[in-house]
C-alpha cells in the first residue's frame, strides 16, 4: 500500500448541500452535467489526500492556488444533484476559524505569518470579485454540531456496518470506505469502514429547522442553539429549493466504536427534545437534550485523549 493511501480521514463530520443542475449558471452547468456522467468520481478521502499533500512543501500551501473542479454526485428522486467541493473557498474559511483556536506562537509554527498574510490578501481580492460566494460543504472537527441534527428525522438515517479485513489486509484497516457522494474511498482489500449519514430534501430540512426554532423561541430565551439554528437557516436559504441536504459522520466513524455508531439516534433524540418543548414539558426536553449533549461531549473529549 502506498503512503498516500494509508492516510486516515481526520475526525471530521460534514453538512453538505447537493443542488440540481438547473441551479448552476452556464458554463458551470455543462461542466457538472459532463462530470456527473464520469464512470467514477473522487470521494472525500481523495479530496483530503490532495489537501494534505499541499501542506508538505516548505512553505506549506494551506489554500489551493486554483479552485477545484470536483464535486460529490448523488441522485434525488432520480435527478442528478451536485455538491461542488469548492476546496479553495473552504480553505480560506477554515483559516479564518483557525486563528481563534490556537495561540499565535502555535499558529506561527503551523503556518508562518508571511504565508497567512499572503493567503488573507488573496482571499480579500477574490471576495471583492465574488461577494455572494458560499460553500456547499460545512465541516466540524471531533463532533457533529447538535444544531445540524435539527434538519433531519430518524427516517433519514442511513447506516452501513464496516467490513473487517483479514490476514495481511489488516495493515490497511484504517482506510476509509465508499467512494462517490460523501464516501471515503478505500484501497483494494483494505476492508470497509462503517458509514453513517442522514439525507433529506431541502424542503424537509427547512421545515424541521423552522419548527425547532419556533419551539425554542416560545419556550426559552435565545441562546447558542437558537443562534446556531438561525445561522444554519440563513445558509440553507442560499440554495435551490429542490436540493438534497446530507449530514455525513465522515472521519468520526474511525474515532468511536462501531457499536456506538450502530446505536446512535441523535436526530431522533433531538427531535424528542423539541417535541417536548412544543408540548410545554420543559423537564422532559431538558432531559433529552442533556443526554444528547453528554453523548457528544464524550466524543469531543477524545480530541484531548493521549
Amino acid at each position: 500500500m502506498s503512503v498516500a493511501s494509508s492516510v486516515l480521514i481526520p475526525y471530521a463530520s460534514y453538512l453538505r448541500v447537493y443542488e440540481p443542475l438547473a441551479a448552476f449558471p452556464e458554463p458551470e452547468r455543462t461542466h457538472w452535467a459532463r462530470y456527473a456522467r464520469l464512470p467514477r468520481t473522487p470521494g472525500a478521502q481523495e479530496e483530503l489526500r490532495r489537501s494534505l499533500a499541499d501542506l508538505l512543501p516548505t512553505p506549506p500551501v494551506p489554500v489551493p492556488v486554483h479552485e477545484s473542479g470536483e464535486a460529490f454526485v448523488a441522485l434525488l428522486d432520480g435527478v442528478v444533484v451536485i455538491c461542488p467541493w469548492r476546496t479553495r473557498l473552504r480553505g480560506w474559511l477554515a483559516l479564518q476559524e483557525l486563528a481563534g483556536q490556537f495561540p499565535e506562537p502555535v499558529l506561527d509554527a503551523m503556518l508562518p505569518p508571511v504565508v497567512r498574510v499572503q493567503v488573507e490578501s488573496d482571499y480579500e481580492r477574490w471576495l471583492s470579485r465574488n461577494p455572494d460566494a458560499r460553500p456547499w460543504i460545512r465541516t466540524a472537527v471531533w463532533q457533529v454540531p447538535l444544531r445540524w441534527f435539527a434538519l433531519f428525522g430518524d427516517e433519514d438515517r442511513e447506516y452501513e456496518p464496516g467490513e473487517r479485513p483479514s490476514g495481511a489486509e489488516e495493515a490497511g484497516a484504517g482506510e476509509g470506505a465508499g467512494a462517490g457522494a460523501g464516501g471515503a474511498g478505500g484501497a483494494g482489500g483494505a476492508g470497509k469502514a462503517p458509514v453513517l449519514r442522514y439525507r433529506t430534501t431541502m424542503a424537509q430540512a427547512r421545515r424541521r429547522l423552522a419548527r425547532a426554532l419556533r419551539a425554542l423561541r416560545e419556550s426559552i430565551d435565545d441562546g447558542p442553539m437558537t443562534e446556531g439554528l438561525i445561522e444554519v437557516g440563513r445558509w440553507l436559504e442560499e440554495f435551490h429549493p429542490r436540493a438534497l441536504v446530507e449530514l455525513d459522520f465522515g472521519g468520526l466513524v474511525h474515532a468511536v466504536p462501531e457499536e456506538w455508531l450502530a446505536a446512535d439516534r441523535s436526530a431522533a433524540q433531538l427531535a424528542e427534545g423539541i417535541a417536548a418543548l412544543r408540548a410545554g414539558d420543559g423537564e422532559r426536553a431538558s432531559d433529552a437534550y442533556g443526554r444528547l449533549a453528554e453523548r457528544w461531549r464524550t466524543v469531543r473529549d477524545l480530541r484531548f485523549a493521549n
